[in-house]
């Protein structure tokens, strides 16, 4: 695919102007179908490109909820340590052991609400591992939408030189097969 569709596009429709100037129904007719096909694969190219950076920015935030959850689990762990010890603390009794027993209880409240941020965390990582599994799913299908359309514009060119039909009505059924599995793409 060209790097820029637009300019891409452009030139597609200068081909298109130069050929009805020809005054042929068939050139003029398939120089129309390339124009439109050029779009749509500009289309269908940019897609692409927005689905592979949805996949990288999802596993961004999927590699992020990872950290950050375990973080949370780090410190959790931490918490019971510090709980274990009030505890062993408090049974040994002395003067400290009421307030170790109620630290001990305090550090058990911290933990579960620490335990509820990672899980959180945990749920934002899901969230965004399957929104990237889903955007690159995406991306082969787009890729072969698009080479089919590229291919239906080459073999429309065909039609032009040898002025002949059937390399159009290949081209069609090639574009009306690429717009096809572009759509399975988002339908999938």
């Amino acid at each position: 695919m060209s790097e820029n569709p637009a300019l891409e596009a452009h030139e597609h429709r200068e081909h298109a102007e130069h050929a009805a100037e020809a005054n042929n129904p068939l050139i003029t007719r398939v120089s129309i179908t390339i124009a439109l096909l050029a779009v749509i694969t500009a289309v269908i190219g940019s897609l692409e490109s927005l689905g592979t950076a949805g996949a990288i920015i999802e596993s961004n935030k999927a590699t992020l909820a990872q950290g950050q959850a375990s973080d949370q689990w780090a410190f959790y762990q931490s918490k019971s340590i510090k709980k274990r010890l009030d505890e062993m603390g408090a049974a040994q009794g002395g003067p400290n052991a009421e307030k170790l027993a109620q630290k001990a209880v305090q550090e058990g409240k911290e933990q579960a609400e620490i335990q509820a941020k990672a899980k959180a965390f945990e749920a934002k990582r899901d969230e965004a591992r399957e929104a990237a599994e889903l955007d690159e799913a995406r991306h082969p299908r787009l890729t072969l939408a698009a080479a089919l359309l590229q291919t239906a514009i080459a073999i429309s060119t065909i039609a032009i030189i040898t002025r002949r039909r059937w390399p159009w009505y290949a081209a069609l059924l090639l574009g009306i097969a690429g717009v096809g599995v572009a759509a399975s793409a988002f339908l999938a």
